[in-house]
This record gives C-alpha cells, sequence and structure tokens, in this order.
C-alpha cells in the first residue's frame, strides 16, 4: 500500500500528460484558408449559412441561426419568444451564470426550483411546483450533455401554455429517446466556448424548428433587420451578435470529428462508470439509455462524505489532484452568488426583480432553500472535463488507482486532516 501523494508519496501520473484541448488539425487550416482567400465576411456569409444548416440538421432542427456565444444565444432566445418586463422564467440553480443572467438581461425574474437528485437536471415535478400566474417560460439545463426530461417539459408547457428554452450549451450531439436535441422546445441553444465538446474559441447557435421563429431570432442577431428587409430597416432593438466567417470555418472542420469524438467519450464514460460503482462511497455520472448518442461533457462523480469517515469533499479532492488526477469542484448554486444573494433593491433601481410592472414579490433568493442541488453543489459533486474521456483505457485506470489509493489508505489521509 504506497504512500498517498498528498502526504508525500509518490504520485501515481506525473509526467504523461491527459489529451490536449482544443484539437485542431489539417481540416481547419483548410476551411479558414478558404476564407482568407475569398471575401472576409462580416458574418452570414457562406461558412455561417453553411455551418448553421449541417449543426441544425446534425440535431434534428429546421433552422440554426449562429451568433456570437452561448449566453447570447439564451437572451436573443427570450427576446424572440417576447420574454420580459413583468414575466417569470423557471430554471436550475445548478448551472453557469449565463442561464440565469439571461434571464435578469430579458427583464425578466428567474425563478430557480431544485433538481434531480440523480440526473443533475431541473426536476420537471419542482418545475411545476414554481410556475405562478406570470411565468412565461421554463429554461431546462443539459447538464454535462445529458438532457432533461424533455417528454415531461413539453406536456408541463402545453398544459400551462408556456414556452421552453432549452439551455443545451453542453449538448453537442446528444439525443434523447431517438431526437436530436434540436427537435425539441422553442429553442435550444449551444455554446462553442473554447472548453466545449466543439470550438472556435467562442460562438453559439439557436436551434429551432418554427420558421418564424428562426427569422426572429435572426432579426435580434442581425441589430434588428428582417431576412427580407432593407439595410437600413430596422424592427426590434436587436445588436451585432453575429458568428464570424473565420469562426464558422473552423466550426465546420470541428463537426467533422464530432460524431467520432462522442462516441470515444461515450466508450470511456461507460468504461469509468463500471470501475467506478465498484468502490464504496462513490456514485458515478448516472447513465440513461434514452440519452444515445450523449455528448459526454463532463463526468461527475457523487462523493458520499459519510462512507469516507466523514472526510470533507475538499480534501479528497486535494488528494486526488495531488496524485495527478484532473478533477475538481462543480458549479457553485447560483442562488448563494452575490448576483442573487445580496438583498435587492426596492422599486425602479432593482429591476427588472423590483420594478413596478412585475407584479410578484420580491425574490428572497438570500433564503432560498434547495437541498437536491445544495447537497451536490456544497458536499458531494465533483467532476472531470470532457478531454479526459479522449484518453485511452490505460489512462483511465490511472483514474480509478487514484481513488482506490485513497480508499486504501484513508485512516492516513483522515488523521492528517485532523492535525
Amino acid at each position: 500500500m504506497s504512500k498517498l501523494a498528498v502526504l508525500g508519496g509518490k504520485k501515481i501520473r506525473s509526467k504523461k500528460p491527459w489529451p490536449r484541448w482544443p484539437v485542431a488539425g489539417a481540416e481547419e487550416e483548410r476551411q479558414v484558408r478558404e476564407v482568407l482567400q475569398g471575401d472576409i465576411w462580416y458574418g452570414g456569409g457562406p461558412k455561417v449559412k453553411q455551418f448553421e444548416q449541417e449543426y441544425a440538421k446534425y440535431h434534428d432542427a429546421a433552422y440554426g441561426v449562429c451568433c456570437v456565444n452561448g449566453s447570447a444565444a439564451l437572451e436573443i432566445s427570450l427576446s424572440a419568444l417576447g420574454i420580459g418586463a413583468g414575466d417569470e422564467v423557471i430554471t436550475a440553480p445548478f448551472t453557469f451564470v449565463a442561464t440565469a443572467a439571461g434571464i435578469l438581461r430579458a427583464n425578466a425574474v428567474p425563478v430557480f426550483a431544485d433538481i434531480d437528485p440523480d440526473s443533475a437536471n431541473l426536476d420537471p415535478v419542482a418545475a411545476e411546483k414554481a410556475i405562478t400566474p406570470r411565468t412565461k417560460a421554463i429554461m431546462p439545463v443539459h447538464v454535462a450533455g445529458l438532457p432533461p426530461e424533455m417528454e415531461k417539459f413539453e406536456a408541463l408547457a402545453r398544459q400551462h401554455h408556456l414556452r421552453i428554452v432549452y439551455d443545451a450549451a453542453h449538448s453537442w450531439g446528444s439525443s434523447w429517446n431517438g431526437k436530436g436535441i434540436g427537435a425539441y422546445g422553442d429553442f435550444s441553444t449551444v455554446s462553442f466556448q473554447h472548453s466545449k465538446n466543439i470550438t472556435a474559441g467562442e460562438g453559439g447557435i439557436i436551434l429551432t424548428c418554427d420558421e418564424k421563429l428562426a427569422d426572429a431570432a435572426w432579426s435580434y442577431v442581425n441589430v434588428g433587420r428582417l431576412r427580407t428587409g432593407g439595410w437600413y430597416e430596422h424592427f426590434v432593438p436587436g445588436s451585432n451578435y453575429r458568428l464570424s466567417e473565420l469562426q464558422a470555418a473552423v466550426l465546420l472542420a470541428q463537426l467533422g470529428r464530432l460524431k467520432a469524438q462522442t462516441q470515444q467519450r461515450m466508450e470511456a464514460a461507460d468504461w469509468l462508470n463500471r470501475q467506478l460503482s465498484g468502490i464504496e462511497g462513490l456514485q458515478p455520472a448516472p447513465d440513461d439509455p434514452r440519452a444515445r448518442p450523449r455528448s459526454w461533457h463532463l463526468f461527475i462523480i457523487r462523493y458520499d462524505p459519510s462512507m469516507w469517515d466523514g472526510l470533507p469533499r475538499g480534501t479528497f479532492l486535494k488528494a486526488l489532484q495531488a496524485e495527478g488526477v484532473p478533477i475538481g469542484d462543480v458549479w457553485p448554486l447560483l442562488y448563494r452568488m452575490p448576483l442573487f444573494a445580496k438583498h435587492p433593491r426596492q422599486g425602479p433601481s432593482g429591476c427588472p426583480l423590483s420594478c413596478p410592472y412585475y407584479q410578484g414579490p420580491v425574490q428572497d433568493y438570500a433564503n432560498l432553500h434547495l437541498p437536491h442541488a445544495e447537497r451536490l453543489s456544497t458536499q458531494t459533486g465533483m467532476w472531470m472535463a470532457q478531454n479526459v474521456l479522449l484518453a485511452d483505457t490505460s489512462d483511465l485506470q490511472d483514474i480509478v488507482d487514484a481513488f482506490t489509493k485513497i480508499r486504501e489508505n484513508l485512516s492516513d489521509l483522515v488523521a492528517a486532516a485532523k492535525t
């Protein structure tokens, strides 16, 4: 039984690096060269249009509208649906800040509902309980690339006459019950920021099956113009959210690798799930046969401190990192961030949370308590990024060996933590 690296022993993985991300090569160079040798469009040129069509088709959507990033895609989607002043939008607190910030920037009010403890996605039962007469939309998140309970949210929206915008920023290539993510909801939005499974450094796309909604989103992306209108005719308060031709060129190359890389990540995740499920006190990322294929942008592991002699998650993570495992904390909850937890200002200065046109109570985010989200965020959740799942099985074995090594040396680690 070797000594833990965090206690001065030899680390399991010290020299060989994990797979590099992003991956780029000759195809990116070829696509970019085509742009440089032609007209370098401001955006909306042939590469952008080609990527919109190919990406939408890949995800069973009828239309794709590219934009500068996934955060803007959320704001644009809400605006295109007419969501705004006085409206509430239900979403999850376990997500990146852009999900809820997009609601605020649309002048609407975020209402947080708890997550499902297994999937980490918004719980449709909790979401339904949060509906009020002011609710106009639901924004579920595809956490780590696992789609939420799509049919349940679709039925909920029909029953209560609500709109759905899926924050699918992690779901490049994911499907649900045989249909791509673009086939669901009013909109699904995707990010191409540098850590994402296909990337141009930044970028985003809005997917929909509704032509009128696609046109509305396009208008907001293109400073309020209409597709059929004049250059200096502006109909809505849009902005210049266009994606560049150079970014679209890179994304076209990245899209060509997506299917093979997704398959590799799925096989790696399946292997890790089998290996880690045999270690007491760990619940590896939940699998769901309805999500085939699945992007696996993050590999979430739930850690039960009670099964590790009460060892705090932070201490456990430091021990894993010392062994060379690229693992870390999950998101902090949105309603615990200063943006939401600070006492809101009253009256017009507190817009959109306390403006006169909002007829609901001022959201008391500071005193909100959603137990499933809080347990995952503060006690049990840890994750590894998608590039780790591009490693060979021999490399993934180092991850399993690190968990096993900590289990075998648990008493020493607990004793050291108490000193």
